[in-house]
């Protein structure tokens, strides 16, 4: 495969992602999209949990699998090691895709803020949610975790360089606030139906049950890291200072 298909295939794949993340806000919120999470009741109960169970099912093996590095080295024996990374991101945004198309409302309100305050403060919470997620991803590389700082050292002819353990902002406080805005968001809604606890519900569990995986994989390909994670909180931000580094 030449640097520029691959080049060309790691640009196409991000905006692929793009399009999944912009729609997962209307997806998750209610806004802007066709079919969200809370529209009108489509089926019978057992059958709607099953299909919702299914499709986040697909979601999280695919996300957790390919994430793996055992797999990422039997993968790179197959496709160029410049697009795993533009491959992953391809994957699962057309996993998430699959979702939205055939996610399944349930119906039923577990709780519905009716007060003006209160409906605009969860919306601003949804919001801070969801922004917290895409700044976190810019101040780590956003272009390296969704591959196109390798494809463009590839078409240039160089090696990617790895990239530095480093904390900046909200990191100084908090491990993983890009899963802690997932959190959030998926939470922070004025009108919870039944649909939407289940996705909550199952969305935080996967969360909790990825950071193992991902503090396993970070403790060992990261010397700092070991340091860092006895400063820092997992999720819930420290009150009292900031992390600092020996070195």
């Amino acid at each position: 495969m030449s640097r520029f298909v691959i080049f060309v295939y790691g640009v196409l794949s991000y905006f692929v992602f793009f399009a999944s993340f912009l729609y997962a806000i209307g997806f998750v919120g209610n806004i802007w999209v066709p079919k969200s999470i809370d529209s009108a009741a489509e089926g019978p109960l057992m059958q709607s949990l099953l299909i919702n169970a299914l499709l986040l099912g697909i979601f999280a093996i695919q996300h957790s699998v390919m994430a793996r590095p055992a797999f990422k080295r039997w993968w790179t024996k197959i496709i160029p090691q410049a697009a795993e990374r533009s491959t992953y991101v391809l994957l699962s945004s057309l996993a998430l895709f699959l979702m939205y198309a055939y996610w399944q409302p349930i119906g039923g309100e577990i709780w519905n803020v009716s007060d003006a305050t209160g409906r605009n403060l969860l919306y601003a919470l949804y919001a801070i949610g969801w922004g917290t997620v895409l700044v976190s991803t810019f101040l780590i590389n956003h272009f390296d975790l969704f591959g196109l700082r390798q494809v463009w050292y590839h078409l240039r002819g160089q090696e990617c360089p790895p990239l530095s353990f480093v904390t900046p902002g909200p990191y100084r406080y908090c491990r993983h606030p890009i899963y802690l805005g997932f959190i959030v968001a998926f939470w922070a809604t004025p009108t919870m139906t039944a649909a939407h606890l289940f996705f909550a519900i199952m969305t935080t569990v996967y969360i909790l049950i990825g950071l193992r995986l991902e503090e396993h994989d970070l403790k060992t390909y990261h010397e700092d890291y070991n340091d860092y994670s006895k400063q820092v909180p997992m999720l819930v931000p420290r009150l009292g200072g900031a992390y600092k580094a020996d070195h």
